[in-house]
């Protein structure tokens, strides 16, 4: 018998648990003031989180699950919350961003149904900072999406 999926409580980060967050995942959008994180909890244990940017179109972020807590279904539905959260306000589709290095990333989201924009790969070399201090990037991203359901009113 397979061992059951964690039910995960996926909620929006509030003043008063972004220490404890923060504690044990990176919080780099934080104050980035253009959208918000969304939090996987197990039990009273923050798993994972994912940030969405309220740009145009809209962009899911940021993505981290602890290690303890991967290969488990954190990072999955973390997306379909953002996906959903980004759905109610309205919109239709989301964007991301992934690692042309990072084949776990791209797999993932392929397989959650992002595809490929055609947009031009983005190159990203140099220190950037970030709220817990400068990070030396250098990456290639592409840029995917993906429609999302618009809830009838």
């Amino acid at each position: 018998m397979a061992a059951a999926r964690p039910i995960w409580d996926i909620r929006r980060l509030t003043a008063d648990e972004v220490e404890a967050v923060g504690s044990v995942l990176g919080l780099a959008r934080l104050h980035q003031g253009d959208g918000f994180y969304l939090v996987a909890w197990q039990g009273d244990q923050p798993a994972g989180h994912a940030y969405l940017a309220l740009t145009d179109p809209p962009e899911m972020q940021d993505v981290e699950v602890r290690p303890g807590f991967r290969r488990r279904g954190a990072a999955s539905a973390l997306a379909a919350a953002v996906e959903a959260e980004a759905g109610r306000r309205g919109q239709s589709v989301l964007r991301i961003t992934v690692s042309a290095g990072s084949e776990a990333a791209q797999a993932l989201y392929h397989g959650l149904g992002y595809a490929d924009t055609g947009l031009s790969p983005v190159r990203v070399k140099g220190v950037i900072q970030i709220r817990t201090g400068p990070l030396d990037v250098d990456d290639t991203l592409l840029t995917w999406e993906k429609p999302i359901r618009v809830p009838w009113v």
